[in-house]
């Protein structure tokens, strides 16, 4: 009678280890889901964040001009009828023409017609022209 005791713990010891560690399924297999289950919110979080900035970009190249603006500048460098693009250079490069695209720049307006400027409460001041001989 204890030997049969003793053989049906020891079964029964066999068999809760097998339920609770074996790689099919137990605690490990749990454990690898829920790091699992965790990596996957935070990919999805990532996800739904970029969606979200997507999103904003969509609407505001819907709604306003400002970025299309924008992206046509500084991606294709495109400039409005009006206006003069002054690149400066580096301080070490050897020609304007060596400039990269993303170069430090900004965009000069001409200034405007006397009756605009008349309108305009702000002074601005007007660049001056090298006068050159030939005309």
């Amino acid at each position: 009678m204890r030997l049969a005791t003793v053989a049906l713990v020891a079964l029964l010891c066999l068999v809760h280890f097998e339920l609770w560690f074996n790689r099919g399924s137990g605690v490990l297999r749990l454990r690898e889901l829920e790091l699992r289950l965790a990596q996957q919110r935070a990919d999805n979080d990532a996800a739904r964040a970029r969606n979200d900035r997507l999103l904003a970009e969509v609407r505001d190249l819907k709604e306003g001009l400002e970025m299309v603006e924008e992206r046509a500048r500084y991606e294709l460098g495109m400039l409005k009828a009006d206006e003069i693009l002054v690149q400066i250079a580096a301080a070490g490069s050897a020609s304007a023409a060596a400039l990269p695209v993303a170069a430090p720049s900004f965009v000069v307006r001409p200034p405007a017609a006397p009756a605009q400027r008349a309108a305009s409460r702000t002074t601005t001041p007007t660049p001056r022209r090298a006068a050159s001989g030939a005309r």
